[in-house]
């Protein structure tokens, strides 16, 4: 710290990034007679995140600028019941209970605005204990994320059972987040993946969690990345995020997960015809399925199809191609092979320094999409406009209106308010 306080005010706050404390606050205050900020640290009552402020001038009044906030100064306004069931689920969920890690997600998927505070909290707190386990690593991911995306009937869930237990009988933790489609007319969901996967929910390092879409576009729930941040710092090492059938929109599951991987049954029609051209692109291991008995040969046949379409494409990076390969949930055949796969994959992306970058852009992914959701329902919940929807939609339901008139005089009044 003293060698830090040396230097100069830009390259001070360079250095304060990067450094291993954790317990320091760290103020400048800058005088219009100096040409520097003047540092001094103080150390704060406990561990939150690194806090730098300036003191500026502005018109005569000192104005505070801080670059990151506390974690005390987040949790501010909680009740003493809200902090214990916090501090609870945050201590339960370190220690790799189950049942914390249930009710953490549940925390973390409700809709309720007051939850969904407390559920921030939560997750500053997982963040940081997280950062510090990466570190202790030696700046390594602590679990391996993977997205597992196909037709209904793929065997996506027959491949999981197994897959799984192979897993956990070599020692891993096993979470598995699978996300069912939600009725756009009642509201339900099955949640039926669970109750297929009769082996794997037995066995105490496995977790399978069935979330409901929703109706989210993509198959995946807006909290399905916080659920993988709370399994990861359960201690589970693997993630694996099940999604809703194939198209267009599953880009969404590409931007939370290490490595996305497409499962297709062999005897579907033509596939290169049938499963739209993205969704193929974003593919880094392609696993033709139910390659048994009588289904040997079409498999063998697209395969050979899949692996001459993929070298057409556009390789999404420098040091991975695609592969293609034949797999039987029932016969175990290639299930070994594609976990060596797997962990080629993992292991080449994280010496070339992709992985590491791709994460950092997912979290920035993330935060828009976020962001788009919170404005939309801002702008539906504004006074002004909640007042003229209904109006606006008679008449754009009797003719009378465009649907693009109405969207901007709603846009209008919104902004008028502003």
């Amino acid at each position: 710290i003293p060698m830090l306080l040396q230097r100069p005010r830009q390259h001070f706050l360079k250095g304060l990034w990067r450094a291993p404390f954790r317990r320091y606050r760290f103020i400048f205050y800058l005088s219009p007679h100096l040409r520097s900020g003047i540092p001094c640290a103080q150390l704060l009552s406990s561990p939150g995140f690194r806090c730098a402020e300036w003191m500026l001038p502005s018109n005569g009044l000192p104005r505070k600028l801080c670059l990151q906030t506390t974690l005390e100064e987040h949790s501010k306004g909680l009740s003493d019941k809200e902090q214990r069931l916090v501090d609870k689920l945050y201590a339960g969920l370190i220690q790799g209970q189950r049942a914390c890690l249930a009710e953490a997600i549940t925390l973390v998927e409700s809709t309720h605005s007051r939850k969904k505070e407390l559920a921030q909290v939560l997750l500053q707190k997982i963040l940081a204990h997280h950062r510090e386990q990466e570190q202790l690593n030696k700046g390594k991911p602590l679990a391996f994320r993977v997205g597992l995306s196909g037709p209904p009937g793929a065997g996506k869930s027959t491949f999981i059972e197994y897959f799984g237990k192979m897993l956990t009988e070599r020692g891993h933790k096993l979470s598995v987040l699978a996300v069912d489609p939600s009725s756009c007319t009642s509201g339900g969901s099955l949640l039926g993946d669970k109750t297929r996967m009769t082996e794997l929910s037995r066995d105490m390092n496995a977790y399978i969690r069935p979330s409901p879409t929703r109706g989210t576009l993509g198959g995946v729930t807006r909290t399905t990345n916080e659920a993988i941040l709370l399994c990861e710092g359960g201690g589970y090492d693997i993630i694996l995020v099940e999604t809703v059938g194939v198209g267009q929109s599953e880009f969404a599951v590409a931007d939370m997960v290490d490595m996305f991987i497409l499962l297709l049954p062999p005897a579907g029609g033509d596939e290169l015809q049938g499963i739209k051209r993205g969704i193929v692109e974003m593919a880094d291991l392609v696993a033709i399925t139910k390659s048994d008995g009588d289904l040997i040969v079409p498999a063998r046949r697209i395969q050979a199809e899949y692996v001459s379409a993929l070298k057409l494409l556009r390789r999404r990076s420098e040091v991975w191609r695609p592969k293609v390969i034949r797999i039987s949930a029932r016969s175990g055949e290639g299930i070994t092979e594609m976990w060596d796969k797997m962990r080629e994959f993992q292991e080449v992306m994280l010496v070339s320094g992709e992985l590491a970058t791709k994460r950092q852009k997912q979290q920035k992914v993330w935060m828009w999409n976020l962001i788009q959701e919170s404005m939309i329902e801002h702008f539906r919940t504004h006074p002004a406009v909640r007042e003229q929807i209904p109006l606006l939609e008679k008449r754009v339901l009797s003719g009378a209106l465009s649907p693009g008139l109405a969207a901007d005089l709603l846009l209008k009044a919104f902004k008028s308010r502003h």
